[in-house]
C-alpha cells in the first residue's frame, strides 16, 4: 500500500483533498506543516479543527509546546514510526503539508553530519554581529537552492544550514539525497498548483479571515505560554509581525499587510522547492481534485511536470 503525499504551496487547498482522499481510502493523516506541530497555533497556521478533521485521525498536530524547536532528524523518526503503525493497521498514510523539508525527509535519506560546536559557536557570533538578513544572504550566496528550503528569518536553520556547508564542504543540499534512495520509492506525490494572482488572493483573504477570527488574541494568549522563547515558533508567519505589533513596531494594519507579504513570498518558495521535484503529479484549480487523484492511483500513471 503505497504512502501518498499531498504537497503544494500555502492556501492552495491541501487540507481538503487530503480530507476526501483519507475518505475514500481508509486513511490517516500525517501533518508536515512544521507550525501546525505546536499546540495553540490555530488560526494563523490554517490548523483544521476537530470537526473540520471529519472524524479521519491526524498524527504530529499539537505535539510541541511553543517554548520547543522542532528538528528534521526528531521529524523523520516520529513521522516514519508514525507511517509503520498506520500501514500495520491495513490504513492507507496520507502526507499532508508544505513543508517541503519535512515530506523530504519522510520519503528520502536524509543524512546530515552532528553538529560542531566550534563551528555553531563561530557562526553565533557571526550572527550577532551582521545580523539574521545577512546570514540568509551568505546562505543564498552559498546554496541558493537551499536558502529556497529555508526562511530567512528562521536565523537557527540558516545557521544549521551554514554548519553543514562548512563541515562537509558541499553545499547544504548536496546532503539531500536523489530520488533513487527514496525510503518509499512507491509513494505517490500530488501537488496542488494555483495561477499566481489566483494564489495572491487567497492568501489575502485568508489573512483576513485569521484576524477576524481572532489572531491577535491567539498570540496574545501564547506570549504567558513562552512564545517568546521558543526560536521556531516566534517567527512563524503571522505570529513574528503580531509580537512586533505588540511590540510597538507595527500597527494592527501594518501586521496584516507584512502578514500577506510574507505569506506570497513564502508561496513561491514553496513553489520553486516542489518544482524540482519530478516526483511530483501536478493538479490544477480545473481538474476535479479528488477524482483526478483517484483516477492517477488507479491507473499509476506516470509523474506529469507542471
Amino acid at each position: 500500500m503505497s504512502v501518498i503525499v499531498v504537497c503544494g504551496a500555502t492556501a492552495t487547498g491541501k487540507s481538503d483533498l487530503g480530507i476526501a482522499l483519507a475518505k475514500k481510502l481508509d486513511g490517516e493523516i500525517i501533518n508536515a506543516d512544521s507550525m501546525q506541530l505546536y499546540k495553540g497555533m490555530d488560526i494563523g497556521t490554517a490548523k483544521l479543527s476537530v470537526d473540520e478533521r471529519e472524524g479521519i485521525v491526524h498524527h504530529l498536530l499539537d505535539v510541541l509546546s511553543v517554548k520547543e524547536d522542532a528538528s528534521v532528524a526528531w521529524y523523520q523518526t516520529t513521522a516514519r514510526e508514525i507511517i509503520t503503525d498506520i500501514e500495520s493497521r491495513g490504513k492507507r498514510p496520507i502526507i499532508v503539508g508544505g513543508t517541503g523539508l519535512y515530506i523530504k525527509a519522510i520519503l528520502d535519506d536524509l543524512n546530515f553530519p552532528d553538529t560542531d560546536p566550534t563551528i555553531r559557536a563561530s557562526l553565533n557570533l557571526m550572527a550577532e554581529k551582521i545580523g539574521a538578513e545577512a546570514m540568509f544572504q551568505r546562505l543564498r550566496a552559498l546554496d541558493p537552492a537551499a536558502a529556497l528550503a529555508i526562511d530567512a528569518q528562521n536565523l537557527r536553520r540558516v545557521i544549521r544550514a551554514l554548519e553543514v556547508i562548512e563541515i562537509t564542504g558541499k553545499p547544504f543540499t548536496a546532503n539531500l539525497p536523489r530520488k533513487e534512495s527514496s525510503k518509499f520509492p512507491d509513494a505517490r506525490q500530488f501537488g496542488l498548483v494555483m495561477d499566481r494572482d489566483s494564489l495572491d488572493a487567497r492568501i489575502s483573504d485568508r489573512v483576513d479571515s485569521m484576524w477576524e477570527k481572532g489572531f491577535v488574541a491567539e498570540v496574545d494568549a501564547l506570549i504567558p505560554q513562552g512564545i517568546r522563547e521558543g526560536r521556531t515558533a516566534q517567527l512563524a508567519l503571522g505570529y513574528a509581525q503580531i509580537l512586533k505589533y505588540r511590540d510597538g513596531l507595527f500597527t494592527s494594519e501594518q501586521a496584516r499587510e507584512d502578514t500577506k507579504r510574507a505569506t506570497r513570498q513564502y508561496a513561491r518558495r514553496q513553489e520553486t522547492w516542489f518544482s524540482r521535484d519530478e516526483r511530483i503529479t501536478w493538479i490544477s484549480p480545473v481538474q476535479p481534485r479528488l477524482e483526478t487523484v483517484l483516477a492517477l492511483l488507479e491507473k499509476s500513471a506516470p509523474p506529469i511536470k507542471p
